[in-house]
């Protein structure tokens, strides 16, 4: 925002000397608007949000994707086909990964969005705190070589698996300002309060943001977000993977592998090792780019069309009973140009004072469902889990992390702690008022 330094008195000047020129600069005048939605049918093409240009599908016989070389400088069409490209080895694939691709992950029922796929986090507990497995708490699934197929032991005693969540409207996500989600969680009552993370966004030094992305809300911005998940995810090493807690700007960014834990102990499987033929980092960051942007031009997840009877009278009792508390209905993006990850990022148009309705706080909460894993919100976080965000729920079958649940009405009935009140009130419900508030979560 240019500022104006009058000269009418030396007061004045020095007020404006003292006006902090990195500070977000939102655009007054604008209305806040309804986020643009996807009717969630992988048949309708119509994920593009608007954020960047479009674009035309690619088809590699005639020329292939493009990756942007900045945040939104790129182009939506290239950007999914290469979330949709499957790695190999010779793009760096492993040594230890989960699987070959993003859309591996996040496909159904468009590109981006759930699957069934799961994770897996194991680690011990050594006074009273919880301590990684050896190699690190994630237990990848896949490994390129079968000597480096990851194992635990009977030591590992806290062990949980992490289904996978949807990307699509993140966007719109990572656009919420800090101080939305702190008013929001400030309005709770005590009792149910979430409490925030503050997470380091490796594009910007490792400046503290909250966190939103991931069951334990781990990450805050969308680049980082995919540069962690190309690494732990694909085995992938990139700038922005966060390995060893470094920073984008860290002259050793991307430069490690995780370790493979095995039954023989934890091997370094690092470039130049007989396990990893691909120097690194293996991306550059542009794949990661593409990642993020791919995400960030996601529209919202709409509601189901028609809204059926059902849904319509359970829409209150959603409220009655409590669950509007954690899962917020509506929460306004920041104004376009106001700077958000630390600086390294300016909300666009397309993603700025828009009204969205995720059905989250992204605060973390004890609800009985936590798996004991900690990962970067400290010891007190090991039994808290980030309220799921319920936009694009009909979507899927298996619920909460670990994926193992296949009712709403189950997943309801496991709420307890800071959620005992909810399930409480729920049961008290009539059979039929029941059946309606469970209609109108699966018409979200």
């Amino acid at each position: 925002m240019r500022k104006v330094l009058p000269i009418l008195t030396l007061v004045l000047f020095a007020v404006a000397l003292f006006l902090p020129l990195s500070s977000p600069q939102p655009v007054a005048s604008q209305t806040a608007t309804e986020a643009p939605t996807t009717d969630n049918d992988a048949k309708t093409d119509d994920l593009f949000n608007g954020f960047g240009a479009r674009g035309t599908p690619i088809d590699e016989c005639v020329a292939g994707p493009v990756a942007p070389t900045a945040r939104g400088n790129g182009r939506f069409e290239d950007n999914k086909f290469i979330f949709s490209e499957r790695e190999t080895i010779e793009d760096g694939l492993g040594p230890t990964y989960n699987d070959v691709g993003c859309v591996e992950c996040h496909q159904s029922v468009d590109v981006g969005a759930f699957s069934q796929a799961m994770e897996f986090r194991a680690g011990h507990i050594t006074n009273g705190a919880f301590v990684d497995a050896p190699g690190g708490q994630l237990i990848h699934a896949r490994g390129t070589d079968s000597d480096i197929v990851e194992h635990i032991s009977t030591a590992e005693t806290v062990k949980a698996f992490r289904v996978t969540t949807s990307t699509i409207g993140d966007g719109f996500v990572e656009c919420l300002a800090n101080s939305t989600l702190e008013n929001n969680v400030a309005a709770q009552p005590l009792a149910q309060r979430g409490t925030l993370t503050n997470v380091p966004v490796t594009e910007a030094n490792n400046t503290l943001r909250h966190g939103r992305f991931g069951w334990k809300a781990q990450q805050a911005s969308l680049l980082s977000f995919a540069g962690d998940a190309y690494l732990n995810e694909m085995g992938i090493t990139n700038p922005f993977d966060g390995s060893g807690g470094r920073s984008s700007s860290d002259p050793n960014a991307g430069t490690s592998e995780n370790p493979a834990s095995t039954a023989e102990g934890v091997i370094n499987v690092t470039f130049p090792s007989v396990f990893d033929p691909v120097p690194d980092p293996e991306d550059d960051g542009d794949d990661v780019l593409a990642f993020a942007d791919f995400m960030a031009a996601t529209r919202a997840p709409g509601r189901q069309n028609p809204i059926p009877a059902a849904a319509t009278r359970g829409d209150s009792l959603f409220n009655a009973v409590g669950c509007a508390v954690c899962h917020t209905r509506t929460l306004t993006t920041a104004a376009p140009g106001t700077l958000i990850n630390g600086g390294a990022f300016a909300v666009p148009t397309a993603l700025g004072n828009k009204i969205i309705h995720p059905f989250s706080d992204f605060a973390l909460h004890n609800i009985g469902t936590g798996d004991g894993i900690v990962q970067n919100a400290g010891q007190g976080s090991a039994n808290q889990m980030r309220t799921a965000p319920l936009w694009g729920i009909r979507g899927r079958n298996r619920f909460l992390h670990q994926g193992l649940n296949v009712t709403i009405f189950d997943v309801i009935q496991l709420h307890a702690g800071q959620a005992t009140t909810s399930r409480n009130n729920f049961n008290s419900l009539t059979a039929g008022q029941q059946n309606d508030l469970i209609a109108f979560v699966l018409s979200l």
